[in-house]
């Protein structure tokens, strides 16, 4: 059996204890799967960005370069408190608390991020995230999934998380890559 969806207390647990808690400001990991995340963009501009789960900021700062207007989304407070601050000069970028996919938003965009999110969930969870996210998506966007491939004690494994993702939402893969340590699946 699976376990459940990760409460938005877990995450806020883990903030308290350490404000980065997956060292993305420093963690040479994160630098370089942020720059695989922005290459999979092909230099495409977008109108209207969404990024669920959005954390401290650090993508966020990166996507904001390729959106219009960009929404970021996440559940805890204190993550939230330091997006805005490393993004405080970029007037396009937005920001909002919601628990996905308990939580959604009435609007269309044409790129969707979820990076390193999906395997927080179940699998019932990951279907529904995957409908709303296919509701919402512009008729020329992208979702742009990253997941984490090496052994994890969260409801999901990266690999699944992303199947179920993509099965569930009836996403076509149009583009992609597997490094030693994530995936990155571009869908429509």
């Amino acid at each position: 059996m699976s376990k459940a969806t990760r409460p938005p207390a877990y995450f806020e647990a883990l903030y308290a204890e350490n404000p980065d808690p997956w060292d993305f400001e420093s963690s040479q990991y994160e630098a370089e799967k942020y720059n695989a995340t922005i290459a999979m963009l092909g230099g495409r501009r977008f109108a209207n960005g969404l990024e669920i789960g959005c954390s401290i900021g650090v993508l966020t700062a990166q996507l904001a370069a390729h959106c219009d207007m960009l929404l970021a989304v996440d559940i805890v407070d204190s993550a939230l408190a330091q997006a805005k601050t490393r993004c405080a000069g970029l007037g396009h970028v937005r920001f909002q608390k919601i628990q996905v996919p308990r939580d959604w938003l009435h609007e269309r965009f044409d790129l969707i991020v979820l990076s390193e999110v999906l395997y927080f969930l179940d699998p019932a969870d990951i279907g529904k995230l995957a409908a709303l996210v296919r509701g919402s998506l512009a008729a020329d966007g992208v979702a742009l999934l990253v997941n984490y491939t090496e052994a994890i004690d969260e409801p999901c494994s990266g690999d699944d998380a992303a199947k179920i993702f993509i099965n569930a939402g009836g996403f076509a893969r149009i583009g992609g890559m597997a490094r030693e340590r994530y995936r990155i699946d571009v869908v429509k």
